[in-house]
């Protein structure tokens, strides 16, 4: 399987419209740093671009050992990651959904 992000962690080939990539340009940019920023691994970041239920759906995969530190304790880092990403989504025009994959 070859690897299809570059290097900021995006994700190339998505399963999503070219136009999603494009409408969140700087969500996924301001997700990309601050998860990198807090991961020991940040080449091993990936952000995936897809569709939610409602909304454009970001997903993130960390190394199997920073996990902790995106989610946090009871969840608080995550919820602030995705309070964050949202508000630098309004500047792309757009609301957006953030998740955390193992």
């Amino acid at each position: 399987m070859t690897d299809t992000t570059d290097a900021a962690g995006f994700d190339a080939a998505d399963d999503s419209g070219p136009d999603d990539a494009d409408e969140l340009a700087t969500a996924q940019a301001v997700l990309a740093h601050v998860v990198a920023s807090l991961v020991d691994d940040p080449d091993a970041v990936r952000i995936h671009v897809g569709e939610g239920r409602y909304l454009p759906r970001l997903t993130v995969r960390v190394g199997p050992s920073d996990m902790g530190r995106v989610i946090g304790k009871r969840g608080r880092v995550a919820q602030a990651i995705r309070t964050v990403v949202r508000a630098a989504a309004v500047r792309d025009g757009t609301d957006v959904e953030v998740e955390f994959e193992d």
